[in-house]
């Protein structure tokens, strides 16, 4: 029977039907321009086609037909602004999927790399924005000091406690209220496909990586998803948080 109409009487999808839908979306992410591009939009940030299709290697055509096919399977949103067309990750749900998938591959080493790509590589793993929370070292760093300063509760599920949610207005100068405006969970656990640990997601992980960012605390390494320390950051984060900021310069 074919899987467009093997529905049961009861209207409800068949397994094959399912499988069949599976295939289709997970067909999406094997292609390697389409992963390149969904992996360069976890920065967070809207990119144009051309921006992508520099980053990919791929000509401006190429670029626009894998954006629609992306774009129609609901995993890149698309907004116009003038003549350019930006496109960015449909939603922290997608970059979770996608975060999680990474963290299954095999870390396998790259033969022949160049300092450069050494270099970046090292970075990211030092510390980046997955979509709108910071990962890496930085990140699995901020999470454990928050579970041990009681801010955070790991022990059935991921949990920001009542502490938790003083420090974020003590602390970070919050409304408790900006934890709750939104329908995300308020913490929410992402594997680290580096650390292969958790680190901090949810509304309670962007406004983190928001703040720090705006107060200056961290910065942007050049014009990917690596982020750092910055000295003053380093002050700050230790003195509000049990967080050894020495081991994240390495």
């Amino acid at each position: 029977m074919n899987a467009e109409v093997s529905a049961g009487h009861n209207g409800r999808m068949t397994g094959t039907a399912r499988g069949a839908r599976l295939a289709d979306f997970t067909g999406l992410l094997a292609d390697r321009t389409r992963a390149t591009f969904c992996l360069a939009l976890l920065d967070g940030r809207a990119w144009t086609a051309g921006e992508l299709a520099a980053h990919a290697g791929v000509s401006a055509s190429t670029a626009t037909a894998h954006l629609n096919r992306l774009t129609d399977a609901g995993l890149i949103a698309e907004r116009r602004q003038g003549r350019h067309r930006y496109v960015q990750l449909a939603g922290p749900q997608v970059a979770a999927l996608l975060e999680n998938l990474v963290a299954h591959v095999d870390p396998r080493p790259e033969g022949g790399r160049s300092l450069r790509a050494s270099r970046a590589s090292a970075a990211l793993a030092r510390g980046r924005t997955c979509y709108d929370h910071l990962a890496g070292r930085l990140g699995v760093a901020i999470t454990d000091a928050m579970t041990s300063a009681g801010y955070l509760d790991q022990t059935s599920g991921f949990r920001l406690t009542d502490t938790g949610i003083d420090w974020y207005t003590s602390a970070l100068g919050f409304e408790a209220d900006a934890l709750r405006a939104t329908r995300r969970p308020v913490a929410r656990a992402c594997l680290d496909w580096t650390e292969r640990r958790t680190h901090l997601a949810g509304a309670s992980g962007a406004l983190l990586c928001t703040r720090l960012r705006d107060n200056g605390w961290t910065r942007r390494i050049g014009s990917g998803r690596a982020v750092r320390l910055t000295p003053e950051g380093a002050v700050a984060l230790g003195g509000i948080l049990p967080v050894d900021v020495t081991a994240l310069d390495g």
